[in-house]
């Protein structure tokens, strides 16, 4: 198993000889900087707090460090660190900053950059500064004792060496003492990230509240999309189609008055017949952007219908009450795409449609006896289907071996026997 952080890497035999030991180094030597930078810009704004001013943005400085530290938390382990911030609920600098003074994680950024200027970054300059220094100090004796002059030299200004032999055993010791030393840098670099972590990411109620927040946001969109949607409709309905209708009867009627043996007659039958054709168009356009008989009479009705005009011929065994507006298009528009896949690429000849609602829960399964092999991967629209599904946190399943059948089982979470009005 690759690993993923320092611990992981820690307990593997192959630790010296990947990059872990040098990741581990380099996020103690980066919070070296860091911490220094903290130090002084968190001394800057002290003393300007002085008069008032500085007081605000020694507040939010751990704010600002925390999105760093997040950031270079990825040298020593690879799962990213959420923001644990919520977005305001509006824009300006003023929302903002109440918004995160009213947050726990706010507090424990300025403690943590507090805790990472004063202790932390020292700790990982003495750490790296034994572990690191003092090993390569004692490999580059004969270096040292070349410029020196080959006489003496003072290996890390501690003993002496006075000739080559004795400085290239320093320098053996020196790599033996840096091999060993990478893993108590490790896992001090381990500790300081899981330290890290732990102040820095989310916490579980955090992270539930985002969660909510999401939820709340998508469900706003889908009311939002379901609007746009039937005012679409609407205006199709009762505008452009409604002028269809008035031109395809005022072209029935201009037939009426002209000879029809003349080259007029001929055009104005080919215009009838033009606009006949594109009223039947749009009427199909209409009933695809959001069906009446949904509207009026719920998704049993409209499963029944979208079967009725199935390519393949469709057994149905729908029991349904009305739901809640988004559960039946939503699951409506799946079934029709799946009876649509089945009658493209499946060469079935019979599919069964099954719904029921139980509980909380509409489970819908479409079962054809085709060849099989459907496979998301290759666009068939499948993976549109679960996603279609997913904004109302509903699932897809498919079933279909070489050869065949195909089922599909589609689940969404719905309260029972709600509709509520448009």
């Amino acid at each position: 198993m690759t690993p993923r952080n320092l611990w992981q890497a820690l307990a593997g035999r192959a630790y010296l000889r990947t990059a872990w030991p040098w990741r581990g180094v380099a996020y103690l030597g980066t919070g070296v900087l860091s911490g220094a930078v903290a130090l002084v810009g968190v001394l800057v704004l002290v003393a300007f707090s002085a008069i008032l001013v500085g007081l605000p943005l020694l507040l939010f400085s751990g704010v600002a460090l925390a999105g760093t530290e997040r950031w270079r938390l990825r040298i020593a382990d690879a799962e990213p660190a959420a923001d644990p911030h919520r977005t305001p609920p509006e824009a300006g600098i003023t929302v903002w900053g109440r918004t995160r003074v009213r947050e726990q994680a706010t507090w424990r950024e300025l403690a943590y950059a507090l805790l990472h200027a004063t202790v932390l970054w020292p700790l990982e300059l003495l750490a790296l500064g034994v572990g690191i220094g003092a090993p390569l100090a004692m490999t580059a004796a004969p270096l040292q004792l070349a410029v020196d002059g080959g006489h003496e030299a003072r290996v890390a200004k501690l003993w002496l060496v006075t000739g080559y032999p004795a400085a290239f055993a320093s320098a053996a010791a020196g790599l033996v003492l840096l091999a060993l030393f990478l893993y108590p840098l490790g896992a001090l670099a381990a500790a300081r990230a899981a330290l890290a972590r732990a102040v820095l990411a989310p916490r579980e109620a955090e992270l539930r509240t985002r969660i909510g927040e999401v939820t709340r946001s998508r469900a706003r969109l889908v009311a939002a999309f379901e609007a746009e949607r039937r005012r679409i409709e609407r205006d199709l309905h009762d505008g452009a189609q409604q002028r269809l209708v008035a031109l395809t009867m005022s072209l029935g009627l201009a037939r009426l008055d002209v000879p029809p043996d003349g080259p007029l007659a001929e055009r104005l039958a080919l215009a009838h017949d033009e606009a006949g054709k594109a009223l039947t168009e749009l009427r199909e356009l209409v009933h695809g952007i959001h069906p009446q008989v949904l509207s009026d009479y719920g998704l049993a009705a409209a499963l029944a219908d979208a079967a009725d005009r199935s390519a393949v011929p469709v057994v149905t065994d729908v029991e349904l009450p009305r739901l809640e507006r988004p559960v039946e298009t939503a699951a409506y528009f799946a079934v029709g795409e799946a009876l649509a896949n089945a009658a493209k690429h499946s060469g079935a000849s019979r599919v069964r449609l099954t719904a029921r609602h139980t509980g909380d829960l509409l489970a819908v399964e479409i079962h054809d006896d085709g060849t099989g092999g459907a496979d998301p991967e290759r666009g068939t629209g499948l993976t549109g289907l679960a996603d279609r599904l997913a904004v109302l946190d509903g699932t897809l399943a498919i079933t279909s071996p070489p050869g065949g059948p195909t089922v599909l089982r589609l689940e969404i979470p719905c309260r029972t026997g709600t509709h509520p009005s448009a």
